[in-house]
Formats: C-alpha cells, structure tokens, sequence
C-alpha cells in the first residue's frame, strides 16, 4: 500500500534566486473588499483622540519618515493614517508586508486604505524587501514598521528600525494608542482589537533623529522608552 503524499503549504516562489511575492487570487480580492469594508464600519464607530508632538496630521507634512508602533497595536494603524492622509493627500505611505499568501491577503487590503505594501521579511526577501525601503523613502514616501515583530519579543525593538533610519536619514516618528475597550488575544505580543463605539487615545510623538554616528543601542533604548509612554498597556 502507498502511503498517503503530503502536499506542503504553499511558498513564495523562486525566479533566479530571487523570491517572488505571493499574489492574490480572485477570492483573496474578495474578502480584502470585504475586510475593508468591515474595518471602515468598525472605524466609524471608535471615539478617537489625537494628540500630535509630530505634526503629522496637520496639512503641510508629506514625509518621508518612519512610523514606528508596537506588534500589538496595529489593529489601530489604518485609524492612524486616514487621520494623517485626509489632512495631507499627498503624503504617501508604504508597509513591510510579508511575502506569503496571507501577506497577499493583507497587502489587498491595504491597498484600499492607499498604503504601498513592499513585500518581505526578515526570513523570506530581507535584503530586497530593505532595499525596497530605502528606494521608497528616498523618493519621498513615510513607512511603518513594527519594531518588535514579527516574532517578538513583545515591546523589544530590533536593530532594523535604528538602521534603516541611519541608511535613509528619515526621522522616527513613536506612534501609540491606548485602547479602552478591546479584545486581547493570547498570541506573543498579546495583540489588542479595537471592539466597537471604543475610545482610543492615538498619540503622535516627537521625531527621533537618528545620524549615522548614533549608537543603535542607545536609539533603540530611546524608541522603547518613547514608544512605551505614548500607550498604555
């Protein structure tokens, strides 16, 4: 008797060693209009206060610099940036987004809201993904990265953030939320979802310039501790 073949889950392909982003199927399409439309719904009924040492949501700022919000606090990101891009159109905005087909899905989604997904991670199209960044900062555009993910630890920032910084010039903006009515789950970062009519408290805070004779440590130090203050746990 044969035994039974396994098919494997399915990857990001490979084109002369260089790794190709999973695209989304007609499905995929479907239910990231249907996300959308769901987020946008829940969106509309949260109680929203903006504090802004940034200057971000105020019309005249059109970036670039890099956003920086803890694993865990991205179920607010999309509420962050409408607030900053109905105050500036013009401001662009790009996200590292993974290449597998759940990072397809996501990307679909995000394209709705006018965010850029650049497509990798640290295990799968690092390097082009970091090129991808720094191309997209030169020519203007802000990113958001979580510091802390994909895999955590929670609320420890990683060595990317503080470098990339240093390779583009682009300052850090801390973004944080504090979120009074929501749903904790039990994953690494202890993700938090916004339930509906919840009052969240978003907070821009003051640019970190980092120079290319910053200490990393030292600036990473500093964007926890930022980071930290501007949402409460």
């Amino acid at each position: 008797m044969s035994k039974a073949t396994l098919t494997p889950p399915p990857r990001p392909t490979r084109r002369s060693g260089i790794v190709v982003p999973e695209k989304v199927s007609l499905r995929g399409k479907v239910l990231s209009t249907a996300i959308y439309l769901l987020a946008r719904l829940l969106m509309a009924s949260w109680r929203v206060r903006v504090r802004d040492d940034a200057g971000v949501t105020r019309p005249g700022f059109k970036g670039p610099c890099i956003f920086a919000l803890w694993h865990n606090r991205l179920g607010i990101c999309m509420e962050a940036w409408t607030t900053i891009s109905k105050a500036n159109p013009e401001a662009r905005l790009g996200a590292l987004i993974s290449a597998s087909k759940d990072g397809g899905l996501l990307a679909a989604t995000l394209a709705k809201f006018g965010v850029q997904a650049i497509r990798g991670s640290s295990s799968r199209r690092g390097a082009q993904a970091i090129l991808e960044l720094t191309t997209w900062i030169q020519n203007g555009g802000s990113v958001a990265i979580t510091p802390d993910g994909p895999r955590g630890p929670r609320y420890s920032v990683k060595d990317g953030v503080i470098a990339l910084a240093q390779i583009t010039d682009a300052p850090i903006v801390p973004v944080g939320a504090t979120i009074h009515f929501r749903k904790t789950t039990r994953s690494w970062d202890q993700f938090q979802i916004p339930l509906p009519f919840s009052r969240i408290e978003l907070n821009f805070g003051t640019p970190i310039v980092v120079t290319s004779e910053s200490d990393r440590v030292v600036m990473g130090e500093r964007l926890t501790a930022a980071l930290l203050q501007l949402g409460n746990d």
